[in-house]
């Protein structure tokens, strides 16, 4: 799929984003400008609420960058697209994520990337319905 495409897509947060992952967060969205997003996230699990909020700089139409601040880890994450030759688009993910309270299980790296690569394909799969979708009809399915 085209990058602008991606791009848009990719950074459209919105409160249904849960559902695409199959995960039970709550989202609010608290700002929404052309070079930003601001937005919370709340979900209950079984030792207690865990909260964050994100703060998403834009950089149309190739990339952007995340800081996020919770009660339970700090995390930065920056993202980077790629139109390839043949017209499918790459992401490319690189974050750090700080601990601010000790896990009780704690993930080793493989596993919490492992996680990261399982959100992120359930995220293509709708980014490529959509992408079907909008190709037929102005209006997006997600």
């Amino acid at each position: 799929m085209p990058l602008d495409f991606a791009f848009a897509w990719c950074t459209d947060f919105t409160p249904e984003d849960a559902r695409l992952e199959g995960e039970s967060y709550r989202r609010k969205i608290i700002e929404r400008t052309s070079r930003q997003v601001v937005f919370e996230d709340l979900e209950e699990e079984d030792d207690g609420w865990f909260w964050s909020r994100d703060v998403v700089a834009l950089k149309p139409p190739k990339g952007w960058h995340m800081e996020g601040t919770g009660n339970r880890r700090d995390v930065v994450a920056d993202y980077a697209l790629t139109s390839l030759a043949d017209g499918r688009t790459q992401l490319e993910l690189r974050w750090r994520r700080r601990p601010l309270v000790k896990e009780a299980k704690p993930l080793t790296k493989a596993q919490r990337e492992a996680s990261t690569l399982q959100a992120w394909r359930k995220f293509a799969a709708a980014m490529e319905r959509d992408y079907r979708t909008s190709r037929n009809s102005p209006r997006r399915s997600r």
